[in-house]
């Protein structure tokens, strides 16, 4: 199936996830088009998640936020619907895992916001073509996400640590990777940490909290970005009476293209 998806444009993935034909992660999918993380909250905790992106834009680059009880989101996608256009959600009561549906339509609620959060995946294809491996890419796998010792501000009813992302970098490539993805600051930008992980409190790089473990070579550095799945965090940290995300590594795949969040 991933043959059969791979190199079609945004519409076409969405259009099999909306039919159930996908339901895996989305990195390397429908390349140059933007892909997003997902938060869905109640109405009255909508303002705070807002501010907490607002004092934490590295790990929480904030694209879209719909109006209250409406799927579509316009500004990245138009005819495009959150509650089927994701390949698998993540279903939160009080900030208890509580379900991981491929569709949302049942759970809807006209009191609901939807915020896109920008996906450190948007920058991948810039790293493939300054020649720079994307380890998760090759292996066919989800990217690694840790919880780190980094604490977000806090914000109203929302605090919680930073997770990243983390890629296997060879060493004499970090300085061109890090000047490649510092060019896409909405959508994390410039990597967080470098280097030793327990120096951010990841004690263990082969057991991830989200994802998946990839390969560590001889000579290559493991380098940290800011990862959408942070909110998620605070969710579970505040425990809200009801929320929605999608599955870490399973990404809203948009209309816009990578070039467009480019600062270069």
């Amino acid at each position: 199936m991933m043959q059969q998806i791979s190199g079609r444009s945004a519409e076409d993935v969405r259009s099999f996830v909306r039919s159930g034909k996908w339901t895996g992660p989305t990195s390397g999918l429908a390349k140059g088009y933007v892909q997003a993380n997902l938060v869905i909250l109640p109405v009255d905790w909508a303002f705070d998640l807002l501010l907490f992106c607002q004092r934490n834009p590295r790990p929480c680059p904030v694209l879209e936020v719909t109006e209250p009880g409406d799927p579509e989101p316009k500004g990245l996608a138009r005819g495009a619907d959150i509650r089927t256009d994701i390949p698998r959600y993540r279903v939160y009561r009080d900030g208890v895992l509580a379900g991981e549906p491929t569709d949302i339509s049942d759970l809807w609620r006209d009191d609901l916001v939807s915020f896109l959060i920008g996906c450190s995946f948007t920058f991948e294809g810039a790293l493939l073509d300054a020649g720079i491996p994307v380890r998760h890419i090759e292996m066919g796998v989800n990217v690694p996400m840790y919880i780190t010792s980094l604490k977000c501000r806090p914000a109203g009813k929302l605090s919680g640590p930073v997770v990243v992302s983390m890629r296997p970098i060879p060493a004499g490539m970090v300085p061109r990777a890090v000047s490649t993805t510092s060019l896409f600051p909405l959508v994390h930008g410039a990597p967080l940490h470098i280097g030793e992980p327990g120096e951010i409190g990841i004690m263990d790089l082969s057991r991830p909290d989200f994802g998946d473990t990839v390969e560590i070579r001889r000579g290559e550095i493991p380098v940290f970005w800011g990862c959408g799945v942070t909110p998620q965090a605070a969710l579970m940290a505040s425990k809200p009476p009801f929320a929605i995300t999608h599955s870490p590594g399973h990404m809203f795949i948009s209309d816009r293209k990578d070039s467009e969040f480019s600062v270069f």
